[in-house]
């Protein structure tokens, strides 16, 4: 594991590599273990608790409701269409770069303090 990662990832996230087809767009994804998201809409799934556990038993859409740089990344925050939740994830060096910067200036909910990216 590389020492960044071990040192920014929760104590919790569990690393799994599945490759997924989008529930939005229809793209087929290959994971390589930190996928969460599709890289052509960036929608998600809610399928986890914490990172890579899938105890989540919603299993909805998320929505990439908007972005912003936090801690020198940028972050893609997803809301669940089914329940409300909402997480922030780190975009990803293949996220569609136009459909990332569409989301930048809208407001996003303040994370839980659990929820929110460390360094």
């Amino acid at each position: 594991m590389e020492c960044w990662r071990a040192m920014t990832q929760s104590p919790l996230f569990l690393r799994r590599r599945e490759d997924f087809t989008c529930l939005h767009c229809g793209t087929p994804v290959r994971g390589n273990g930190y996928t969460n998201h599709c890289p052509r809409c960036l929608w998600s799934r809610h399928v986890d608790v914490n990172p890579g556990d899938r105890a989540a038993e919603c299993g909805a859409a998320m929505e990439p409701i908007g972005a912003l740089s936090e801690g020198g990344e940028i972050i893609v925050v997803h809301q669940c269409l089914a329940c409300g939740h909402s997480r922030r994830n780190r975009s990803a060096l293949d996220d569609d770069r136009d459909v990332l910067l569409e989301l930048f200036g809208r407001p996003v909910p303040d994370p839980p303090v659990s929820n929110r990216l460390t360094r």
